[in-house]
């Protein structure tokens, strides 16, 4: 329960720069009168200010401040939840805002917003709204419980009934259910990704290993290849061996062709110089019969045997000169065929080495794949990094199906406890139980101010009124009277509610006006009855131009403007 105890302002609205106190337990009834502006509604703006950073009346913040001292404005309200008191401290120019519990102010860390929302959800479990169902009625400003909207109207009973919770819990549900909603979605994705990247990575390996036994083979296919390349290398060296060892033996038969053939072309020359003299020898004899150097007259018979015996050795000299020729053409032959020979033992060589030259290469091209199908061979062997990555993928996917499956079924839980908490959940089943009461605690408080209608409130918070001259009203089809008894009924039956809850229950009711307009003498007097009897444990103050039911209060506060200031005087 709420208790509250004494509240204080000064430099508010019409109020000067002295504090102005009131305190809520002193009476249980208690009357505040005076004129049009005195100041009487001020303690409505000082309870809301105070507790919700707002006025009660329609006014902007910045005019609850005293227009004339414009400085200083302050709003100081104690109460009591259980066993722990509670002070707050509201300003403005400069602007306070304090809470303080058994002495003890709260840590200043939190900002002034975070601080609201912990006197509201924490310490007062009230909002503005069902503050001013729950404690005030009648202001002109006020809006009455039937002419709130269905959202509203809930709001209000579900913080009597203390369901909110249940809202609160729905509203970190709906925010769970769509984080979950989307790590759900996430974690397909993720599984898709990884159950791609795994059959990837097995058509991989699958792959690796086909190219791999086709390179060994295609390889293997090669090494033949140049192995039977070689060997007809080989065998083609062999035959050209056996060419060039003929061919060598040809060679040493005809190795002296050249000398001979010098040797004969040096006697040719000397022959041919022999041959010379001769002719020369054997035209002088023809030619001359006297010498000429001497002019003697040479002997024929002399002459004769000299031409003879030249001729004779002109004729063997031509014979051995003939033979020596066809010699000479012999060794001729003989040269050019050493010549030839040793032109094709130098080809026969060059096929040897071209020969051998392709055998080393082949030899190397075999060494080289050979030594790739050993790294192939054991790559195939040794896949331990693509089966590893194989096995991590396979790993990532069973944890990420475990995780997948465990969102799934959470969010089956939170689905469920999501349903419960809707408004059509517990909270209505919660309603359901309390509307009878409800409907009964407000039927009886409208026979006890002599108003006999039949009033109920459905799940939707929607009205049906019977009555006896009508069977269907509605709460607009009643005068401003009846329509202030049925408000007064709620309000009482709202604080009922919150007694037997226990979860809002105050001590302070205050009504504003409720005797000025529309309740006539008789529901006067039966609203006063209500008050003084049947409302208990209740601090009730009662705000009015009346100054006739001075004997019907415990107690007579009288506000009144002194120098322009307005101030409580009695």
């Amino acid at each position: 329960m709420i208790t509250f105890q004494k509240i204080r302002w000064r430099n508010l609205l019409s109020t000067g720069n002295q504090f102005t106190e009131v305190d809520f337990r002193e009476h249980n009834t208690n009357l505040i009168i005076g004129t049009n502006g005195a100041g009487k509604s001020t303690i409505l703006d000082a309870l809301t200010f105070a507790l919700f950073n707002k006025p009660f009346r329609k006014i902007n913040k910045a005019q609850l401040i005293n227009a004339t001292n414009e400085r200083e404005c302050m709003v100081e309200i104690e109460f009591a939840i259980n066993s722990r008191d509670y002070i707050i401290r509201r300003g403005i120019k400069p602007n306070v805002f304090d809470i303080e519990v058994n002495g003890v102010a709260l840590n200043k860390e939190a900002d002034d917003r975070s601080m609201q929302r912990i006197l509201e959800e924490t310490i007062l479990k009230l909002n503005y709204k069902s503050f001013t169902q729950i404690v005030i009625l009648g202001s002109s400003t006020f809006v009455p419980f039937m002419q709130l909207t269905g959202a509203i109207r809930r709001d209000v009973i579900e913080d009597l009934l203390d369901i909110r919770i249940f809202s609160a819990m729905n509203s970190i549900i709906r925010e769970q259910l769509k984080d979950q909603r989307q790590q759900i979605k996430s974690l397909d994705l993720k599984k898709e990704n990884i159950t791609d990247k795994l059959q990837m990575q097995k058509k991989f390996i699958v792959e690796i290993e086909r190219q791999g036994h086709d390179q060994i083979d295609s390889n293997k296919d090669k090494i033949k290849l140049l192995g039977i390349e070689n060997d007809t290398h080989i065998e083609h060296n062999e035959l050209i061996k056996g060419n060039v060892d003929d061919a060598v033996k040809q060679q040493e038969e005809v190795t002296d062709a050249c000398k001979k053939l010098v040797k004969l072309n040096n006697l040719k020359g000397k022959i041919s110089q022999k041959v010379a003299s001769i002719t020369k020898e054997h035209k002088f004899f023809t030619q001359n019969t006297v010498c000429p150097t001497c002019d003697q007259n040479i002997e024929e018979e002399f002459r004769l045997n000299r031409i003879d015996g030249v001729q004779t050795r002109a004729r063997d000299l031509k014979k051995g000169f003939n033979d020596l020729e066809e010699t000479i053409k012999v060794e001729q032959n003989r040269e050019r065929q050493f010549n030839q020979l040793s032109k094709e033992i130098t080809k026969l060589n060059n096929d040897i080495s071209q020969n051998n030259t392709r055998i080393s290469i082949n030899q190397k091209q075999i060494r080289d794949l050979e030594n790739e199908v050993q790294t192939i061979t054991k790559q195939l062997k040794n896949r331990n990094t693509e089966h590893e990555k194989l096995a991590e993928f396979k790993t990532n996917l069973k944890k990420t199906e475990e995780e997948l499956a465990t969102k799934k079924e959470d969010i089956i839980y939170h689905d469920f406890a999501y349903s419960l908490l809707k408004d059509d959940g517990v909270k209505t089943k919660i309603i359901k139980k309390y509307l009878p009461f409800i409907n009964q605690q407000v039927n009886r408080y409208l026979q006890l101010m002599e108003f006999y209608i039949n009033f109920k409130l459905n799940e939707e918070f929607s009205e049906s009124i019977e009555s006896p001259i009508h069977e269907d009203f509605s709460y607009s089809s009643f005068s401003e009277g009846e329509k202030m008894r049925i408000d007064l009924a709620l309000l009482f039956t709202w604080r009922e509610v919150a007694r037997v809850k226990n979860s809002v229950n105050t001590n302070l009711l205050i009504m504003d006006e409720v005797f000025d307009s529309s309740l006539d003498s008789m529901g006067t007097d039966e609203f006063l009855k209500i008050i003084r009897f049947i409302i208990k444990d209740a601090n009730i103050f009662v705000i009015s131009h009346k100054a006739d039911m001075f004997d019907k209060f415990e107690r007579v506060m009288k506000f009144d403007k002194v120098k322009g200031f307005s101030r409580l005087v009695s």
